[in-house]
């Protein structure tokens, strides 16, 4: 499917270390998609790509069916901020926000004009006399997406960020960029480990691994319909288990586990042949009781309370760590309790081929 922006095949190594192995994106106006993964994933070499900083060994991109894989980073027109923002501590605010269009010739009241559209564009109105050391991390972030706006690019490339903000400051700064790039109607692409921060901002999310797209999708469908299990394992809680598919049965499928006989009536994708399995489930697909028949049983050795629920940590009898969601207190470490599946698992457990070992 064509779209306004396109990664065909891209390929990139460095002294024969795969960084980005054969990544085929496509992006449609105005959308907003999270690059998300481990340290090493091939994130940032994506966006690098993207913006001309590195030049791929193989694959093309494409923005608005013109390919642009050979152009200089200026002749993009894309903007971007970086990790670090990147302003110049010697200029003040409007001077940092007029550098990139200064670049491309812009000056005299065009410039002014433009400047100032910019910083309204991102509520910091009047502000272009303010030195960058007097203003707040978040305010710093603006400024950085001002200058990145300033000449109206076609797409906008985020490296991390939030990651300089602290944890109060990051969620309501994020709030805001949401608001602004869906106002704006950039098409954007952001890298990011954080979960919180893709689910939160990304209309898709790309999750990658050793620089291969593992599975592209809505947080949505990531979370419910993982692809694989270093998906369902990656984003969000799970715990592993080790299970033995033993066929079907009348709602779905039947497994043992520990000694005992769960049937899953979904979630359980793909189907799998007799044999053994690995079941990765979510905290609130599983429910805590008195130790009895079809459960397994186990040891409370945690619990943290996140609000309205508590997370438990099971050892069970067989060696097994689960997180099971519950009521905040209704059992304490040293209890010893059964699990068995939530009547509310919903797409939260999920059988995936057993690990070579």
């Amino acid at each position: 499917m064509s779209g306004f922006l396109q990664l065909e095949d891209l390929s990139k190594q460095f002294d024969g270390v795969v960084a980005v192995d054969h990544l085929s994106l496509t992006l449609q106006k105005g959308e907003m998609l999270a690059l998300l993964g481990p340290s090493g994933s091939g994130k940032t070499t994506t966006l690098r790509l993207l913006a001309g900083f590195e030049v791929p060994d193989a694959g093309r991109v494409i923005v608005e069916q013109d390919d642009v894989t050979g152009v200089e980073p200026v002749a993009r027109r894309f903007g971007m901020v970086f990790q670090h923002y990147a302003l110049f501590p010697h200029l003040n605010v409007g001077q940092n926000v007029a550098f990139g269009l200064e670049s491309l010739g812009v000056r005299g009241e065009e410039l002014a004009r433009r400047v100032a559209a910019a910083l309204g564009l991102v509520d910091l109105a009047g502000f272009e006399h303010r030195r960058i050391g007097q203003l707040s991390g978040g305010q710093q972030q603006r400024v950085a997406l001002a200058r990145a706006l300033g000449p109206e690019p076609r797409v906008l490339l985020l490296d991390e960020p939030l990651s300089n903000l602290d944890p109060a400051l990051r969620e309501r700064t994020r709030r805001e960029l949401r608001e602004l790039i869906h106002r704006v109607g950039i098409t954007t692409v952001f890298v990011t480990h954080e979960q919180d921060e893709a689910f939160d901002l990304g209309d898709r999310v790309a999750v990658l691994r050793a620089g291969r797209l593992e599975q592209v999708g809505t947080p949505e469908d990531l979370y419910a319909l993982p692809a694989n299990e270093f998906v369902a394992e990656f984003v969000g809680r799970s715990s592993s288990i080790g299970v033995t598919v033993l066929g079907p049965g009348e709602r779905g499928m039947r497994v043992g586990v520990e000694g005992v006989e769960w049937e899953l009536t979904d979630g359980a994708t793909p189907r799998l042949p007799p044999g053994p399995a690995l079941m990765v489930v979510r905290p609130e697909a599983l429910r805590l009781l008195q130790p009895a028949p079809g459960a397994i049983v186990g040891q409370v050795t945690q619990r943290r309370f996140i609000g309205t629920a508590s997370l438990f940590t099971i050892l069970t009898d067989g060696g097994a760590t689960l997180e099971v969601s519950g009521p905040p207190r209704s059992v304490s470490p040293g209890d010893r309790v059964g699990v068995m599946p939530s009547r509310r698992a919903g797409g939260g457990i999920h059988l995936f081929p057993s690990r070579p070992k």
